[in-house]
């Protein structure tokens, strides 16, 4: 990968919906070469997709909380699975050492999010603590990730 693929992967990270001539005129290239290029990153698995940022007040779901998730580890594969069929969790991570599992929820409110512990986050398969810290703000949230060395 050389500097102008870095500075295409910055360019379509910033914004995703650039066209080709807009795109290739940001990093320096005439409109074929440019396509060519951002098609053998598509290719190379570089780039996996493209998506619309969307904000969480507009859909009713800005009461956001970083739930961390003790389990045994006797029923790993039935708890991600549990996991994954549980639509408010929009971000989940398994980790080492303590806690097992790091979650995103994105609910309308508190309601919402008592009602998704209760019936939902405390009984997930091999869950032994679930534990909840509500976002106030978002500080820095992801954009993209850094392209130079």
């Amino acid at each position: 990968m050389d500097p102008i693929d870095r500075s295409i992967l910055r360019e379509l990270q910033n914004d995703g919906r650039l066209t080709n001539q807009e795109l290739a005129q940001r990093v320096g290239l005439t409109a074929s070469p440019c396509l060519r290029r951002v098609r053998q990153l598509e290719q190379d698995g570089v780039i996996e997709g493209y998506r619309a940022v969307v904000n969480p007040q507009a859909i009713g779901r800005s009461f956001e909380v970083l739930v961390s998730i003790e389990r045994d580890t006797r029923s790993v594969a039935e708890f991600e699975e549990a996991l994954l069929a549980i639509p408010d969790v929009v971000e989940a991570y398994r980790l080492m050492g303590s806690p097992g599992c790091l979650v995103r929820v994105a609910v309308a409110d508190l309601a919402a999010y008592e009602k998704l512990w209760t019936e939902r986050l405390t009984r997930l398969p091999g869950a032994t603590a679930v534990n909840s810290q509500i976002i106030m703000k978002p500080i820095k949230q992801r954009d993209g990730l850094p392209v130079d060395h």
